[in-house]
């Protein structure tokens, strides 16, 4: 990266981290996506029941890789069949550790995400004893209106193409709603596969530094 852009990036990245601090959450910077595994691994005790989110920015950042060790007690949603994926949704407010993405991080330190089954949502908001959140800099936005927008622009539509949902987005790009003159935040399409269910704004926090925020100083995720 362009060393005039990076000092830019980082200045942003600082600015929100501050704020998430102020905000009482516990704020981390990663260079580099290979710099993340180290600060999660700090973040965990020996014997921790971690489990995670579908987070596509934790995967980049080779987090499954660490948290399959013998050290801890890895809940792995990839392993559980879809008729017992409900039971397992419930048994992950008792996990010690939750690791996550968000949708949007504005710069006054709130995190923003949206959910289809919003097992993620509930996990972040209550129950893990410690919640992670993992994001690159492309998730950082302005305020609450920008992170509605990236929302239904650079997150639903990809994400809804991966988890093969039949959505007005998976088709077309964007949320239906943005062809609407009085859109509400929470206006969508009206499919089935809608994942923009459950909104879940996450700002200043009663259990201080209960969730921890990486910023990584590259692109992740959707």
């Amino acid at each position: 990266m362009d060393e005039n852009k990076k000092a830019v990036i980082e200045k942003r990245i600082n600015k929100t981290g501050e704020n998430l601090r102020k905000n009482n959450m516990e704020f981390y910077y990663a260079p580099t996506k290979a710099d993340v595994k180290d600060i999660v691994k700090s973040l965990l005790k020996e014997g921790d029941v971690i489990t995670h989110g579908g987070s596509v920015s934790m995967a980049e950042c080779g987090i499954n890789e660490l948290i399959s060790s013998p050290e801890y007690n890895y809940m792995d949603r990839t392993q559980v069949p879809l008729e017992e994926i409900k039971d397992f949704y419930r048994k992950s407010f008792f996990a010690d550790v939750y690791i996550s993405s968000a949708n949007a991080i504005t710069e006054d330190g709130v995190l923003y995400n949206v959910d289809g089954n919003s097992n993620r949502i509930a996990a972040i908001a209550y129950g893990p004893e410690s919640v992670i959140i993992i994001a690159g800099y492309n998730k950082i936005v302005k305020n609450l209106k920008q992170a509605e927008i990236r929302v239904k622009t650079e997150a639903a539509p990809p994400n809804c193409v991966r988890l093969d949902c039949k959505t007005y987005c998976a088709e077309t790009g964007e949320c239906l709603s943005l062809t609407k003159s009085d859109r509400q935040i929470y206006d969508g399409c009206a499919g089935d596969g809608r994942i923009c269910c459950n909104y879940l704004i996450s700002a200043q926090q009663r259990h201080k530094n209960r969730i921890k925020v990486i910023i990584v100083g590259e692109e992740l995720g959707y």
